[in-house]
């Protein structure tokens, strides 16, 4: 019944349109009810077409991280964890070059479907990827101040367990200088050994 819902619910998100500058179509995960649930930022402009999201060059490198660190490959992955997003469709491209920051009220649109998302499944683990996912779980300053830890937080009155990454963009370079490297890899770790991960990897396995 609840993977029924979760089912509708993607249906529904699928088709919202309140968003008039972002470009479509929507773009999401697998339906999978998960302990993990996984918060990108928003998609790129190849994720639309390809129909999932980190499914280009961030996505690479994302599942890198999580093949070396959990022993986990790409396909396993979405099978397992839950893929969100702050913004679900793309943003456009800035003038001047490189992906649009969504702006408030887009995010604030897709809030409520993250919301249903978190209700819907009761993840044990959240995994933000990047500042404007982080933000949406709790304040952010530098990311030296979050990556590398684990954190209980109250998130829609039900309190969950909060690993946060980096984004794992090409541009940027804070997950290959330090300390952004050494912060990575204790933030895979805690990952890999938390009991929500566990539990997620271990359920599909004996299917």
């Amino acid at each position: 019944m609840s993977e029924l819902k979760l089912r509708e619910h993607q249906q529904r998100l699928k088709e919202c349109h309140l968003c008039p500058e972002m470009i479509g179509p929507v773009v999401v995960g697998s339906p999978v009810m998960s302990a993990v649930m996984l918060i990108g930022q928003a998609p790129g402009d190849k994720e639309g077409a390809l129909g999932r999201p980190f499914a280009w060059t961030a996505g690479k490198t994302l599942f890198k991280w999580f093949e070396s660190c959990c022993g986990i490959d790409e396909a396993r992955f979405r099978q397992r964890v839950y893929m969100a997003a702050a913004c679900r469709c793309f943003p456009g491209k800035k003038p001047g070059g490189g992906d649009r920051v969504p702006n408030r009220a887009e995010i604030g649109n897709c809030r409520r479907w993250l919301k249903a998302e978190f209700e819907l499944l009761h993840p044990r683990l959240v995994i933000p990827v990047g500042k404007l996912a982080i933000a949406q779980l709790l304040p952010i300053g530098k990311l030296t101040e979050v990556i590398g830890t684990r954190q209980r937080i109250e998130w829609h009155a039900r309190p969950v367990d909060m690993i946060a990454l980096p984004h794992p963009s090409g541009a940027s370079t804070w997950h290959r200088t330090e300390p952004g490297k050494t912060l990575l890899r204790n933030a895979l770790a805690l990952i890999a050994t938390h009991p929500a991960w566990r539990q997620a990897i271990s359920r599909d396995d004996r299917r």
